[in-house]
């Protein structure tokens, strides 16, 4: 709960530190950036929400379950195809940085950012689907542990799942490694500029491990259930690691690929955060000054 109470707060204050200036509307990189931060936020609230209520409620209502499950499921599909995304956009400003300002625009942006919604939200609706056919209506009024392959039981999701993240994942690692390798080339043959092929180049090969960590969610089950059984006296214990690794970690590099690393968004980023905190502590001091007199 503190590791996702410091995210929140990180995450919140960059939302905020972009949508308090008005440039940042009006640049693709940064419109995306966010859209991340929001994903990966809402991503982290729902999954630690899920493990949480796993150890506290153990079982909770289906419906309740499933409208968990499916919207966990989207934003975490959603992050390696904005990863796609955002490794394009370097690829484009290094690579053909005469067309760039007509090939991302704003617009064009908000309409990658649609498709990609409508790509990830498929997953989740045709799952319910296939439940809402194979089993009886009153298993949602059933109380379950809430976990995917239990709201989802049927065999006939797990394969189509299977398949749609072979296809998903091979595409998103081409994508990567092509604008890697592009960029890599244009460092060889620029003789300036230097520096902005070299943080394109960082930033794609960081969305590279993102993407790792990513897939490992997609193992992850079938590795944990091996473990447990090897070790049942340890099963919080690795249920704890297996959840830090795979969701708690992947969350830190976001904020840091484009909120730490870069210069723009960091220094508005930071007066944004001393602000907020002058603000938290100034009202502290008031408050306490006020319970004083009180007494």
């Amino acid at each position: 709960m503190l590791v996702w109470l410091a995210l929140s707060f990180i995450n919140g204050s960059m939302v905020h530190t972009f949508l308090k200036h008005n440039f940042f509307y009006e640049d693709p990189r940064y419109i995306m950036f966010i859209y991340m931060v929001i994903n990966d936020a809402l991503q982290l609230t729902l999954v630690t929400a899920l493990y949480v209520v796993s150890y506290i409620f153990f079982k909770i209502h289906a419906s309740v379950c499933c409208l968990l499950v499916m919207t966990a499921v989207l934003t975490t599909r959603s992050t390696p195809l904005i990863l796609a995304g955002m490794a394009v956009e370097r690829y484009l400003s290094i690579c053909f940085p005469l067309h760039y300002g007509h090939t991302c625009t704003v617009s064009r942006t908000i309409a990658l950012i649609v498709v990609i919604l409508f790509l990830t939200v498929a997953v989740p609706l045709t799952d319910l689907l296939v439940t809402l056919i194979k089993e009886p209506l009153g298993f949602f009024r059933t109380s379950i542990f809430c976990d995917h392959s239990f709201i989802f039981r049927d065999r006939s999701i797990y394969y189509k799942n299977a398949v749609f993240d072979s296809i998903y994942f091979s595409f998103v690692t081409l994508t990567l490694l092509y604008t890697y390798c592009k960029i890599m080339l244009t460092a060889h043959a620029a003789s300036t500029d230097l520096v902005s092929i070299k943080r394109a180049r960082n930033t794609v090969l960081l969305h590279g491990v993102q993407l790792l960590l990513c897939m490992l969610a997609f193992v992850v089950p079938s590795l944990q259930a091996a473990l447990i059984a090897l070790f049942p006296q340890f099963v919080l214990e690795i249920r704890y690691i297996f959840f830090l690794l795979v969701y708690i970690i992947p969350r830190f590099l976001s904020p840091m690929i484009y909120g730490f690393r870069d210069e723009k968004f960091r220094k508005y980023w930071a007066r944004t955060v001393k602000e907020k905190s002058s603000l938290f502590f100034k009202n502290k001091v008031l408050s306490k000054y006020f319970l004083i007199v009180n007494e």
